[in-house]
């Protein structure tokens, strides 16, 4: 998912999606006043079942609101899921498209599950291959194929990621206390960072499973930091093994995450791609990559919304890729993401 670009700081300034003029899309006519009557897709992304996984709305055709900021934000908050993803502008013979994503609040840079979502609506749409989209965070190609049986499967290799140091006493301490965790809860062989994929994340490594597990955190005061930081989420994590194999098989490498979302309205996300690719970042810069490593991520088991993202991350390349499943959501299951909505979860994860 992903920095909210609300106009309350610099950091979080609302980034202009990129010129119609430098890609040959097409544009609609139809009106901004039939914003409600959007063919609105509801997807459900890193899962092959539709109770997991994070839910995503999907709008194939958003033309007519490319410069409405306010009702794509009031059709994301009217959908009720952390984040809805709009293609405002499009070249179909290039399969070229250009996304915008917005939470029940403000819009968002650039959106993990959202993108993997986008793939593969339009991947049933109109078949398997390589996607482009342009976001305010930069090019994102998106590479789908079918995957057997099951649902397509989407690849996106994310803008070249970094990662820095988190500042101790600006940074860490205000997180810490927010969370209601100490410095004693972290795994000291993995060290707080602030890492980018498109938008920033705090990666925090939790030192056991069950420090991972017993989440329950000051919304307000950690809105607040992250605000005042500019992060889009906090990015949990739980080393469960540490060495690839050879092959760099995804089983060999597994971490588990949580990721809470304040900023966006939004308790906690059940699987956070943007996260997902900054951690490869991290990973990289801690030298934790050794040749092409396959990453198993866990994330959602502890919101009853169990996802899987395959990260892969190579020394060699500052960018990331992240892949997983998409599935839609029947109507009977759609409505308000009641374990992430900040209207029907309490305050605090």
């Amino acid at each position: 998912m992903t920095a909210p670009t609300e106009p309350t700081t610099s950091a979080m300034s609302t980034t202009p999606a990129p010129s119609a003029t430098s890609t040959p899309f097409a544009t609609s006519t139809m009106s901004a006043t039939s914003a409600p009557d959007l063919d609105v897709l509801h997807y459900s992304a890193f899962t092959t079942r539709p109770d997991g996984g994070n839910p995503a709305g999907v709008v194939l055709d958003a033309a007519a609101l490319a410069d409405d900021d306010a009702a794509m934000t009031a059709v994301a908050a009217r959908v009720g899921y952390s984040e809805t993803a709009f293609i405002t502008g499009r070249d179909e013979a290039a399969r070229r498209y250009r996304l915008r994503y917005f939470s029940p609040l403000a819009e968002v840079a650039f959106c993990g599950h959202a993108t993997i979502a986008t793939a593969v609506a339009l991947a049933e749409r109109d078949g398997p291959g390589e996607l482009v989209f342009d976001t305010a965070s930069g090019e994102i190609r998106v590479e789908t194929t079918a995957d057997g049986d099951g649902p397509p499967r989407a690849t996106l290799t994310s803008v070249p990621t970094r990662s820095r140091p988190a500042d101790p006493g600006a940074e860490t301490e205000p997180t810490l206390a927010a969370l209601g965790w100490s410095a004693d809860d972290l795994d000291p062989a993995l060290p707080p960072h602030v890492a980018f994929a498109g938008n920033d994340h705090l990666v925090l490594a939790a030192a056991t499973r069950e420090r991972l597990a017993d989440l329950d955190y000051d919304f307000d005061a950690l809105e607040a930091v992250m605000r005042r930081r500019g992060w889009t989420t906090v990015h949990l994590v739980w080393r469960e093994t540490a060495e690839p194999s050879a092959d760099g098989s995804a089983e060999n490498v597994v971490f588990h995450a949580r990721d809470p979302f304040p900023v966006g309205g939004v308790v906690e996300d059940p699987a956070t791609g943007a996260a997902a690719a900054a951690f490869g970042g991290y990973l990289r810069v801690l030298g934790l990559v050794d040749g092409r490593t396959r990453v198993r991520i866990r994330q959602g088991e502890d919101m009853g919304r169990p996802s899987d993202l395959l990260l892969d991350v190579t020394p060699d390349d500052p960018r990331a890729r992240v892949s997983g499943q998409a599935v839609p959501i029947p109507r009977t299951g759609r409505g308000r993401n009641r374990e992430n909505g900040r209207g029907t979860a309490p305050r605090t994860a």
